[in-house]
């Protein structure tokens, strides 16, 4: 228990005191790990406010017994308090959460407030001290037979002997940091999911971006969702159906969302297959966005 608890506790101890007894009476605490009792709805444009689904959750996902892909719970987080913050997030479950269901034609979205603004600016914190991102031939991208600067910071973790190729370059996965472990967990319980990689991108300000672009790289499991996590700046972001592109283009609607600080966007199959999707740039933003790809890559032999 940290100092301010201590003290909270302490207060509610029953002032009046007897000589031969001191009755203490422990009050509940509202749970500071991360719950979000009441998230507010996400922004978006052309006509894109899903309904809330019955339960409020995903319509796949069950509540926070929900089984794992080998029919195991998600594992506890042993370690706990890891420099002053509660890693287990203790009480967030996917009924603690107020999910949005997005639809189009072959895209479907599900988005909620994850966080907490508190305990999303401390895990901003954390990771701006201990995720390593990539540079040199690394923090190079091949458009169109050229090798240029990606426009923002990347670095990738996951499960030991796996790697990402996209845009020409193989991207090794680092061994699990103990904060986004703790957060690939805290997803399983939430979604129902199990992830084993994940892509970190930094946008240091409004001139960092990313293109119009598909996930749809072979070591993908395309079956299975991807979870998008934003600390920091909130930035827009959306989607474009892919008969939208091209000479012979169709009239389709862009589906724009502002992803919010301590937000969680999940992008289900079949999205990735016929919806592009881009960060674009914003010269009037000027805070830094950190973003949590969540994947599951394809185990090979």
């Amino acid at each position: 228990m940290n100092p301010s608890e201590s003290k909270k506790r302490q207060s509610s101890v029953d002032g009046r005191k007897n000589n031969n007894e001191k009755k203490k009476k422990q009050t509940k605490e509202t749970d500071k790990n991360g719950i979000t009792k009441e998230a507010p709805e996400e922004a978006l444009s052309n006509g894109t406010d899903g309904e809330p689904l019955t339960n409020g959750a995903p319509s796949d996902v069950e509540d926070s017994s929900a089984k794992l892909a080998n029919g195991s719970p998600p594992e506890e987080l042993s370690e706990g308090v890891y420099k002053g913050i509660d890693l287990s997030f203790r009480g967030l479950t996917t009924s603690s959460l107020k999910w949005r269901k997005i639809k189009r034609d072959n895209l479907d979205l599900d988005y909620a407030i994850l966080f907490t603004r508190s305990m999303a600016d401390r895990l901003f914190d954390m990771l701006e001290e201990e995720v390593e991102y990539f540079s040199g031939d690394l923090a190079k991208v091949r458009v169109f037979g050229k090798w240029m600067n990606i426009p923002r910071k990347q670095g990738t973790y996951g499960d030991e002997g796996l790697s990402y190729r996209y845009s020409g370059i193989l991207t090794p996965a680092r061994p699990w940091p103990l904060p986004l472990r703790a957060i690939r967990d805290l997803l399983a319980r939430v979604t129902g999911h199990a992830f084993n990689f994940v892509l970190v991108n930094r946008y240091e300000n409004g001139n960092d971006h990313m293109g119009e672009h598909k996930d749809d790289e072979k070591e993908l499991d395309r079956s299975a969702p991807i979870a998008s996590i934003t600390l920091g700046q909130p930035r827009d972001f959306y989607f474009k159906h892919q008969d939208a592109r091209g000479r012979n283009k169709k009239f389709i609607d862009k589906v724009t969302i502002v992803l919010e600080h301590g937000s969680l966007l999940m992008m289900n199959y079949p999205t990735n297959n016929y919806w592009y999707h881009a960060l674009p740039t914003r010269k009037t933003v000027h805070g830094t966005r950190i973003n949590l790809t969540f994947r599951t890559l394809i185990q090979k032999n």
